[in-house]
């Protein structure tokens, strides 16, 4: 199956409209005039009621002039407007605004990667090992550290998770609209971080009960995730390996949710042989993986994701992997997020 082969390409749904918070992450000028407006809590200043732009300037938490043109910068990015001389939120980003903690997730980490962007393109092009050296954003993913037990440890790994979790948090339903789960009772989820997407997947289906197979500190943070959720008794976590431990089997769902990109072919190749190896007779495997960052059009908020471009592969590989494993209808569909996501979705012979 070639790379480009073409895959069905789903129908866009309401599930997506969290992807209404990118519109204001177009440049960096406008990401970071509203990193600050939330900093400074003008945003929940205005969410709360519009106000006269001379009470903004004059009493609000800046030096007048720096407020001025904070709020020029945006009203063009459409953040705010102005209407008989009062400030509001636009009708716009309110509706961007459901979305908060996605909005400041997304904020938080292309700032942290810009850096590595701005001043280390040329050794990400030219020189892979050096760049992957010196970039804080590989470090940021040290998952080595995920096997320590040191305070450092615990929050090195909690700071990548909350990332991968805030972005789980909006994929998932997006994957649920399109594959139906009511039927499985048992999920094995392989590299499945702090449980987010068993979480939504049980919270749909109450009849489904589920494992978490991860490395020991994200299975620590992952179970205080579910703690509390009326979900959470159906969730159980095991430490490990996906590559050599023993992985529970007898499941009739199996599940890959943004984890085989991080692994080059070969390993990918294992790990979905294992994956169908915990499957039993008519169960399913299924993969929802980011594909090839599209290059057309690159607004600030996908550079985190371009300096991955190594890692994101096209769905062909899953497939024909599948395929060799002997699965029947196997299935490739295209989801048009913020970029490409794939859901590959096979079933092992009965």
């Amino acid at each position: 199956m070639d790379e480009r082969a073409p895959a069905t390409v789903l129908e866009r749904t309401d599930e997506r409209d969290y992807l209404c918070v990118d519109r204001f992450l177009r440049s960096v000028v406008d990401a970071r005039a509203l990193k600050t407006a939330f900093e400074l809590r003008l945003i929940d200043r205005l969410a709360a009621a519009p106000a006269p732009l001379t009470e903004v300037v004059a009493d609000g938490p800046g030096e007048a002039r720096g407020l001025r043109l904070l709020l020029a910068l945006l009203q063009t990015s459409r953040v705010v407007e102005q209407s008989d001389g009062r400030v509001a939120l636009t009708p716009e980003f309110r509706a961007a605004l459901r979305y908060r903690d996605l909005l400041e997730t997304k904020l938080a980490y292309a700032e942290f990667v810009l850096p590595d962007f701005s001043e280390l393109f040329t050794a990400a092009i030219r020189n892979p090992e050096g760049f992957f050296r010196q970039s804080r954003t590989f470090r940021l993913f040290a998952y080595d550290r995920a096997q320590g037990d040191s305070v450092e440890d615990v929050e090195a790994t909690r700071r990548w998770m909350r990332l991968t979790t805030c972005l789980t948090k909006y994929e998932t339903p997006v994957c649920l609209h399109h594959h139906d789960c009511s039927r499985y009772g048992r999920m094995l989820d392989i590299g499945g971080n702090s449980g987010e997407f068993a979480l939504q997947i049980c919270r749909r289906h109450p009849g489904l009960s589920a494992t978490v197979l991860d490395l020991p500190l994200v299975c620590k943070i992952g179970r205080a995730h579910v703690a509390g959720q009326p979900e959470g008794a159906r969730i159980d976590f095991v430490e490990g390996s996906a590559l050599t431990d023993p992985l529970p089997a007898g499941r009739d769902l199996v599940t890959f949710k943004s984890m085989l990109h991080d692994w080059p072919d070969a390993e990918a190749r294992r790990l979905l042989g294992r994956g169908a190896e915990a499957l039993k007779p008519g169960g399913t495997l299924l993969i929802f993986e980011r594909g090839p960052v599209p290059t057309d059009d690159v607004p600030y908020s996908l550079i985190p994701f371009l300096l991955f471009f190594r890692s994101f592969r096209g769905p062909a590989l899953y497939a024909e992997q599948l395929a060799t494993l002997g699965f029947v209808d196997v299935d490739v569909r295209r989801v048009d997020l913020e970029m490409p996501f794939y859901l590959v979705t096979g079933r092992k012979p009965a």
